[in-house]
């Protein structure tokens, strides 16, 4: 499988978030939104990374949540599984969040909550609510469906592709259109702003930092700020690992109440 925000891009992206360098200099919109879909969330087979995020909120009051994840792709550009096993702070130690990442139709999620010893079902309607606290949404953490927007390249510079998306579905969204700055050498959205009804910002995602491991450019520390308020959530990423032979086994529900410690150190 050849197929992490790589986030957001954000989580990932993004999430998150692993990607892959490449150069180009592209005028196809389509095409360009695909390669950085690809090295946003697809590179190599699997990956796994240990994440640490920090909530920020308008009082300046801070919360954190530590936590690894592993990531097996079915396909370049296709179906994708994700785990995500909390570790830290002591409250959210042992939760898991599973994905299903589909390429036609909603994505499939369950939080796993180990002091009432259930699995949650999140609903495709829940996907842009708050991932456990944060400003990153569930949708960042698998990235969005690329199906679900309509694209318009605005402007190309030295550095960067600037493209517009507005949503197919308006009134499946909070916003209603972004603007992403994709860097021309590696695809990566490296500025994401978020745009309501009256063209006012209202959430922003940078990359920080990014390092090439193992010849993917990956995204080390991003920010997602919610421009209404200015509280924000940081996310930074260490031991970041590519094909790691992660086996299609884990990523069951089993995994939720047994976590695979194996792949998790």
């Amino acid at each position: 499988m050849n197929t992490f925000i790589k986030t957001l891009a954000t989580f990932g992206l993004m999430t998150a978030t692993i990607f892959s360098a490449q150069a180009s200099d592209l005028s196809d919109v389509n095409e360009i939104i695909k390669q950085s879909n690809l090295v946003s969330y697809y590179a190599a087979d699997d990956g796994s990374a240990q994440a640490r995020m920090i909530i920020v909120d308008a009082n300046g009051n801070k919360q954190m949540r530590q936590f690894t994840i592993l990531r097996k792709d079915v396909e370049d550009l296709g179906n994708q599984d994700m785990l995500v096993f909390f570790s830290r702070p002591t409250d959210v130690k042992g939760t898991v969040f599973r994905v299903r990442k589909n390429t036609v139709g909603d994505d499939d999620r369950w939080l796993y909550l180990p002091a009432l010893d259930l699995v949650k079902r999140i609903s495709a309607g829940d996907k842009r609510t708050s991932f456990v606290g944060a400003h990153f949404y569930y949708e960042d953490v698998s990235g969005r469906n690329p199906n679900e927007d309509n694209f318009v390249l605005k402007e190309t510079t030295d550095s960067h592709y600037v493209v517009e998306a507005k949503p197919k579905d308006p009134k499946s969204v909070e916003f209603a259109y972004y603007l992403a700055h994709i860097n021309k050498q590696t695809f990566i959205p490296m500025h994401v702003t978020y745009y309501n009804e009256q063209g006012k910002a209202i959430r922003k995602m940078d990359v920080l930092r990014t390092k090439e491991v193992q010849g993917h450019a990956t995204v080390l520390h991003s920010k997602i700020t919610n421009l209404n308020d200015n509280s924000y959530t940081e996310m930074q990423f260490r031991n970041v690992k590519y094909d790691v032979g992660l086996p299609e086994s884990v990523f069951t529900e089993r995994s939720l109440r047994n976590p695979p410690k194996k792949w998790l150190n």
